[in-house]
């Protein structure tokens, strides 16, 4: 009886994910990606200079989580094994044309990105030491009077983000070393284990310096190894973006009469695994994007900064490994033999030889593990929200369960939590995009604010007065009124 209830639940989990990831959720994200973009008419592309000139002075704040560092952790979460294996995944199964829909996905993404990260900033609450806490659960309890559903969310996403997806991230890890080190995959928990504990239980200012730290070197280290193989197949280059083209709606395969169904796994495949890796829309970058202390003084500030994290996570590092794969030659797709992150490592290593496998399983290690502190971060934030005044204990017992989570996923095979997580993510994307598409006349009007402060030569300042709408919403200790 046991075993017939477990393949029920397993089968109701997997039909539940291909329902969410096969169809809804693809054209609301897509769908509300493409509203925000022409209701900001083309934000991601009038905007796209102002994204680095904020850049360059994210790194003030007061004493608190700075712009950059909040960029950081969002980058964090981000930028993981699906910049690796997501990537020669989408590949595999949608030919290089997947790339073009990545793109696109990343596109309209970063409107959705500033959004929700403005919401978040705007609705976002003092914490007492100096930072903020912030996210969908705290816009969609205040700005949409929805507690019930503010609280499903929290459980979601601590589910997800908080302890499954860390179990999976540490499983990567620890297979990555197993195999290019032989290292035991139970002592390489134990040292996941070890370095973790100390960074999470320092707090959210502890991931965020960390982040700051190790998220720039990381992605630097391997933008530059792409640039290498680039620069060393250079007159290839020119065929392979037209590869992607063609790929993308299917010219090189109308002759054989499949140009239909070509496009359809790119579109799916590109679309699919974009999402996964920018989590435009998904509710957890505006955890982060919360806990800054913006400058200039206004949550669009916020806006901007994490829709510049979309344009790096998909549009930069996806593309180097999507470069370093397609330029390694069709011959390497064709083998079946090559998915997922050994497709990565293959192609790495017919570019630079034996050591390129290595350093994938190093890149490996360092994304996976700038992952596990940021979604621990999204956990604790929901976790304080969910637990109130009890929010000490809940946390402290949180730090213990990730931890646990950690070793389980070093040692263990996770397919039945991966599709449980999928699961739960999904679900937290749909309460998200509901949520900021009730809420988006307010980020419009935020932005508009924004766009007239900045068109009058002024630096921008936030004054909650001025939006009847926020009105006994927003937090006097986060945005005290301007004098």
């Amino acid at each position: 009886m046991d075993a017939t209830l477990s393949s029920l639940l397993t089968a109701v989990v997997d039909r539940s994910n291909g329902l969410l990831w096969g169809s809804v959720l693809i054209y609301l994200l897509i769908g509300a990606g493409l509203y925000f973009t022409v209701m900001t008419r083309g934000i991601q592309i009038r905007y796209f200079g102002h994204m680095f000139k904020l850049l360059r002075t994210s790194r003030q704040s007061n004493g608190g989580i700075s712009s950059f560092q909040a960029l950081s952790t969002s980058l964090a979460a981000r930028v993981g094994t699906g910049n690796l294996a997501g990537v020669a995944v989408a590949i595999y199964f949608g030919g290089p044309g997947a790339i073009f829909w990545m793109w696109m996905t990343a596109m309209v993404g970063m409107a959705t990105s500033f959004v929700e990260s403005t919401l978040a900033q705007a609705y976002k609450t003092d914490h007492g030491d100096n930072t903020f806490r912030g996210g969908p659960a705290r816009y969609i309890e205040r700005g949409l009077g929805l507690r019930w559903l503010a609280v499903l969310f929290s459980i979601c996403l601590i589910i997800a983000f908080g302890l499954a997806f860390n179990s999976v991230q540490a499983n990567s890890i620890a297979q990555a070393m197993e195999q290019a080190f032989a290292i035991p995959t139970w002592a390489m928990g134990l040292v996941l284990m070890a370095v973790v504990a100390p960074i999470i239980f320092g707090g959210l200012k502890s991931i965020a310096k960390v982040a700051e730290l190790v998220v720039p070197l990381m992605a630097l280290l391997y933008l530059v190894l792409a640039l290498i193989v680039v620069a060393m197949n250079i007159a290839d280059l020119p065929a392979a973006l037209l590869t992607i083209v063609q790929s993308a709606f299917g010219i090189e395969q109308a002759a054989g009469g499949a140009m239909g169904y070509a496009i359809s796994q790119a579109i799916i495949n590109g679309i699919q695994r974009g999402l996964f890796s920018n989590e435009a829309g998904m509710g957890s970058a505006p955890n982060a994007a919360a806990t800054a202390s913006t400058r200039p003084d206004h949550p669009a500030a916020q806006g901007f900064i994490q829709m510049l994290g979309v344009f790096l996570d998909t549009l930069v590092i996806c593309t180097a490994t999507a470069a370093i794969i397609i330029m390694a030659g069709p011959e390497l797709l064709a083998s079946e033999e090559s998915n997922g992150i050994q497709l990565t490592q293959m192609a790495l290593t017919s570019h630079v030889g034996e050591w390129g496998g290595m350093f994938i399983a190093v890149a490996i290690l360092l994304f996976a593990f700038t992952s596990v502190i940021a979604n621990y971060s999204y956990g604790e934030s929901n976790i304080e929200y969910l637990a109130g005044r009890r929010a000490p204990l809940a946390v402290m017992l949180y730090r213990l369960a990730v931890l646990g989570m950690i070793m389980v996923g070093s040692v263990a095979s996770l397919g039945a939590i991966w599709n449980f997580a999928d699961l739960s993510m999904g679900m937290m994307a749909i309460i998200n995009l509901v949520a900021i598409l009730m809420l988006s006349p307010i980020a419009f009007a935020l932005f508009k604010d924004y766009d007239a402060q900045l068109k009058a030569g002024k630096e921008p300042v936030f004054d909650p007065s001025q939006f009847p709408k926020l009105a006994n919403k927003v937090d006097p200790k986060a945005w005290p009124k301007k004098p």
